[in-house]
């Protein structure tokens, strides 16, 4: 019996569909001065992560950069983002609550440490510029205070990846802090997940 041509051109469509997706959800790894940095892209979107060196009041920082090409609105939290190493999982807090730790304990080298370390991840992403990101973030935080805490958090505010809904051809940018008490090790040993509408992006191990 032979083969239909339409149901073959059906069935060799969905093969290169198939691949095509797969070809996409490929995490990419690359670096750019010094920095080393995983990209992954699912249904549109692409999500750009990578380790920030410091550790700021025993938390553990990632940088996330995220871009919106596809047609449909997606929702970004930091909480849903998480650090996975074996059976232990370690969630990312939402922004209000780093903003609380830093005006309770942080100090002024924190501060220095804090945007120094931030500027660099970010600004080694080549051609990547947010419209709901750090930039603009941190217009609006320059009116928190003199102090040191208050510094400290206003930096904190404008580093810290806030939830934001990403429409068609809007992007955005922000650390990811996770809580490490007493773990020595930091972020290291595990890999990257993060969870939005209903996708996971899985990327590779450290």
């Amino acid at each position: 019996m032979k083969f239909p041509r339409i149901a073959m051109r059906t069935a060799l469509l969905s093969a290169t569909s198939l691949v095509a997706a797969a070809a996409i959800a490929q995490v990419i790894e690359y670096e750019s001065n010094g920095e080393k940095f995983q990209t992954l892209t699912r249904r549109g979107l692409t999500v750009i992560v990578t380790h920030m060196p410091v550790q700021i009041e025993g938390y553990g920082l990632i940088q996330v950069s995220i871009a919106n090409g596809s047609e449909i609105h997606w929702t970004v939290k930091p909480e849903d983002f998480q650090y996975v190493r074996g059976s232990e999982v370690i969630n990312g807090l939402p922004a209000d609550t780093v903003v609380d730790v830093m005006l309770e304990h942080a100090s002024g080298s924190d501060v220095a440490k804090l945007i120094t370390s931030y500027e660099k991840s970010l600004y080694a992403i080549p051609n990547m510029r947010s419209n709901n990101g750090y930039e603009q973030r941190r217009q609006g935080a320059m009116g928190f205070g003199a102090s040191v805490r208050m510094r400290a958090a206003a930096a904190a505010s404008a580093i810290t990846l806030a939830q934001v809904r990403l429409a068609q051809g809007e992007s955005t940018d922000g650390a990811v802090f996770m809580h490490l008490p007493k773990d020595p090790r930091a972020l290291t040993g595990g890999h990257i997940v993060f969870h939005s509408e209903g996708e996971t992006f899985e990327f590779n191990p450290d």
